[in-house]
């Protein structure tokens, strides 16, 4: 895929994201854990919007600027992989938000990620 491609994706995922949240948060399904952005929704849907898309745009301008850089090509890469994650975790809370998921097996997949990170990282 040409690397404009790719950094499109990764802002329409940033929007993508960033939609989601403030459905589920505004909903009642799901808390903002990001303490910053949490704040912004707070004040309001628009901050909120206009921040997560400002550090989307940002990101997407340094990338393509970039992009001849092969640390460009492998940030890019680490945040394409972060993202489709964020949007499995979306998914999986879209399931549950509809009754297609029991909440406990929500807490038992949460629970095992911060073992996965606690085995992950050195402490």
């Amino acid at each position: 895929m040409p690397l404009i491609n790719q950094i499109v994706l990764l802002f329409g995922l940033n929007l993508l994201d960033a939609l989601l949240t403030i459905v589920w948060v505004r909903s009642g399904v799901a808390t903002e854990s990001n303490t910053l952005m949490a704040g912004l929704l707070d004040i309001g849907n628009l901050p909120f919007l206009a921040v997560k898309l400002g550090m989307g745009g940002i990101t997407a301008f340094v990338l393509f600027r970039y992009a001849s850089h092969p640390l460009a090509k492998y940030c890019l890469m680490i945040a394409l992989v972060v993202y489709s994650g964020l949007m499995g975790v979306h998914f999986l809370t879209g399931l549950s938000a509809f009754g297609f998921l029991p909440d406990t097996l929500l807490q038992s997949l949460g629970t095992l990620s911060t073992h996965v990170v606690a085995i992950a990282l050195p402490s």
